[in-house]
């Protein structure tokens, strides 16, 4: 067999995922010797034992995979096995990663920031707004990150055609095989993305798109980005799931807050009051809390205003750090709280600082 085969064949033994694959990889030495290793050695391994080593004896999947080989060599598919150089590192610290990705596109995983985007199919006219907002300052502010979501209808659909619209690229997540587009009204949409991103999956040509496979693409989503940001969400759904498995990988997720009787964003005040996503409202309140804006060399402020000696005495201070607490300012300059507050909203008028959030001020 040659290397892809066995990449596509240890990828589709039935029982046996990404785990126990892993697993058996590491044991044996190689990904050739799983299929020339002896059944008496293989069941042996940890978690194989006798009825998973006589299917891989068995060599079953061997015809399967060298159809799969030919369908993505046919349609110029590109496969990452999780030993290539080229598998997104931000998913192979995961052992439930995929053992394998399929990617119709033209993405380099390990390049740039990624951050997805992702929330419920019946978005509103405010989740609409929010979506496209958030994606378009994002670049105004001189950022340009891969927009990562599902391909499914609302939030996903819009997340993707604002990346596009913004000149970004962007990747799908399918949770079935790239012979197909789910939803079919998608498919110009899913042409556009692979000419400016890419479509990946984790799932062989002819895989339905089942229930469970969209659960399984959702913790690809999630582990994929630096963040995850939740645009709106009922109480169940799949944005929640993605959120937990960004969660589980110790990823930062943020959400917008909502109406408290909006059930069609009831999810995002539970994340919020759960403690389980920060409390975004703009572009600028994201691109702070990711640590993003970093100034190693604070500028001075280049404006046409006098100061007075107590607003030059703040200025002098936030000058010193990058982004300084309110009370730290107080405690500095041994002034009042409300005068400290009164001298920062004239130097936010003056132009010669920011607010952030958290009580936070840095300069401008």
């Amino acid at each position: 067999m040659d290397e892809l085969v066995n990449k596509l064949a240890i990828s589709l033994l039935p029982g046996i995922g990404p785990i126990k694959a892993r697993k058996l990889v590491s044991y044996v030495g190689s990904i050739e010797g799983v299929f020339t290793e002896k059944k008496s050695k293989l069941e042996k391994i940890p978690g194989i034992g006798t009825i998973l080593a006589k299917k891989i004896e068995l060599n079953e999947v061997i015809e399967k995979a060298e159809k799969e080989a030919e369908f993505i060599k046919q349609y110029n598919i590109k496969p990452y096995f999780y030993l290539d150089a080229d598998y997104p590192k931000s998913l192979q610290k995961y052992e439930d990663s995929p053992l394998i990705l399929f990617a119709k596109g033209d993405i380099d995983f390990n390049k740039g920031k990624f951050l997805s985007v992702v929330g419920t199919r019946k978005m509103s006219h405010y989740g609409d707004e929010i979506c496209k907002k958030l994606i378009e300052d994002l670049v105004n502010m001189g950022f340009s990150p891969t927009i990562v979501s599902g391909l499914a209808y609302g939030v996903d659909h819009c997340a993707h055609t604002a990346a596009l619209s913004n000149k970004l690229k962007t990747v799908a997540v399918l949770g079935h095989g790239l012979d197909t587009i789910y939803p079919s009204s998608h498919k110009e949409l899913a042409k556009r993305i692979i000419e400016n991103g890419a479509l990946i999956t984790e799932f062989a040509s002819k895989t339905k798109g089942e229930a469970a496979n969209f659960v399984r693409r959702n913790r690809i989503i999630a582990a994929l980005s630096s963040a995850t940001i939740i645009v709106e969400s009922p109480l169940k759904g799949g944005s929640l799931i993605t959120a937990e498995y960004a969660l589980q990988y110790s990823k930062d997720v943020f959400t917008f807050p909502a109406k408290v009787n909006d059930k069609n964003s009831a999810g995002c005040n539970f994340l919020i009051k759960t403690n389980r996503a920060a409390l975004i409202e703009n572009a600028e309140d994201l691109i702070y809390s990711l640590g993003w804006e970093l100034q190693k060399n604070p500028k001075q402020p280049q404006i046409f205003y006098d100061f007075t000696e107590d607003e030059q005495k703040i200025i002098d201070i936030i000058q010193n750090q990058d982004v300084i607490n309110v009370d730290n300012i107080v405690y500095e300059t041994n002034l009042p709280i409300n005068t400290v507050l009164s001298l920062l909203f004239n130097l936010e008028f003056k132009n010669a600082v920011k607010a952030l959030p958290g009580r936070m001020y840095k300069i401008i």
